[in-house]
């Protein structure tokens, strides 16, 4: 009988857990969770600054159902030592837990940069429920918050605390907003949204020091600009967690490197999620934590699963924008693509082609037919006989065909 252990509770973990249980019902599978909570939608908790969303209610996975599938979860326990050789985790208590398969899903942390006063009471970074619950006690008594970091979850983070009535000023070093999933002229038009929305923008702007004034918090900019804050929310960025995999000796590189199967360096080590980097990339995305995790979980169990990449794709939970993102976007505008734009609509949408398929895709304002587009970029389909018509078709997916 083989005995598991799965290193993180979070989307990967999970996910293996029940790819696992899906292919061996017996063997014991144990899940170490340094937080102290059941696996729960992270992307939500923007949600739960805002007042809208209890934990209870983006709980995927209750204990009711790791009883249900024979899963001994350990909330609130680190493992701090791993010995391959004897195949022994152990954890901060010093408890000793054999194992024949190990999956590393430790996730990620929030990346901080190096800026004077990010130390400071007040300032703080979102990633766990704590995060959040933190967070929300100081926003109930504070007006002016300063997001730095203009990305898709900082962005969603400060509407969350503008939704909880916080007036939200953000810092962003590149020139636009979102600059992963949106070129220059979309940004444009999104950035007017928000700020009608209340959002206030410094773009091009880099934070130079987080200063204590009184009771609140100035955020200098090296323009010299100075913000007032009640609370400053840091958003730039993930980096993975990698204090287990550089104590085992895994080879590393932007994460820890696994082949197709989610195996590591080490015989039956795996890894998924934020901590892995997967043919040379790194994701840091919520669907391909599940699909690593998947693989890894299969493949522990003796299947031969493989995993072949994730089509990036996000979407910006902001409520009245509709944002889908996929594939490659060309930000820079070097590839041919067809675009259809309407300010006064604040629609924006944009299909790019590389080597005549579907490469890439933005909707903003308008997302239909999004899961059509994207399933024609993961299949690398060859569109290059209906570019011309797209525009006029209105991008209607129907028209492709099988």
């Amino acid at each position: 009988m083989t005995t598991y252990l799965i290193i993180g509770n979070g989307a990967a973990g999970n996910a293996a857990a029940q790819a696992i249980r899906k292919y061996d019902q017996e063997g014991p599978i144990h899940i170490f969770s340094k937080q102290k909570y059941p696996f729960y939608y992270t992307p939500a908790l923007p949600d739960y600054l805002a007042g809208e969303k209890q934990l209870g209610q983006f709980t995927l996975h209750d204990l009711d159902w790791y009883e249900k599938n024979r899963i001994d979860l350990h909330l609130d326990t680190e493992i701090t030592r791993i010995d391959p050789d004897q195949k022994v985790a152990e954890t901060r208590q010093g408890e000793r837990y054999p194992y024949d398969k190990l999956l590393l899903a430790t996730g990620g942390y929030s990346f901080v940069p190096p800026i004077k006063g990010a130390d400071a009471d007040a300032v703080y970074a979102l990633r766990t429920f704590d995060d959040a619950r933190t967070i929300k006690a100081k926003a109930g008594e504070s007006r002016r918050a300063v997001l730095i970091g203009g990305g898709l979850l900082g962005l969603e983070a400060g509407n969350g605390l503008r939704k909880a009535s916080l007036a939200v000023t953000v810092v962003e070093f590149f020139p636009r907003l979102l600059p992963r999933q949106m070129d220059v002229p979309g940004a444009a038009i999104l950035q007017k949204q928000l700020e009608d929305m209340g959002f206030t923008f410094y773009l091009g702007a880099k934070t130079q020091e987080i200063v204590r004034e009184g009771a609140g918090l100035t955020v200098v900019l090296e323009s010299g600009e100075r913000l007032a804050a009640d609370l400053v929310l840091i958003s730039a960025g993930v980096r993975p967690e990698l204090t287990l995999a550089q104590a085992l000796g895994l080879e590393i590189d932007k994460g820890v490197k696994v082949d197709d199967a989610m195996r590591t360096s080490k015989a039956d080590i795996f890894a998924a999620g934020d901590l892995v980097e997967h043919r040379g990339r790194f994701y840091g995305i919520w669907p391909a934590c599940m699909e690593q995790g998947q693989v890894a979980g299969a493949s522990m169990a003796g299947q031969d699963a493989r995993y072949e990449g994730t089509v990036p794709a996000n979407t910006l939970k902001v409520v009245g924008i509709d944002l889908m993102a996929a594939g490659d976007i060309d930000a820079e505008g070097e590839l041919p693509a067809v675009v259809s734009q309407d300010e006064a609509r604040k629609i924006y949408r944009k299909l790019v082609f590389k080597d005549k398929v579907l490469a890439g895709a933005i909707l903003l304002g308008d997302i239909r037919g999004s899961k059509e587009i994207q399933q024609a970029i993961r299949d690398k389909k060859d569109l290059a006989s209906l570019k011309p018509e797209l525009e006029n078709l209105g991008f209607d997916v129907s028209a492709w065909g099988p």
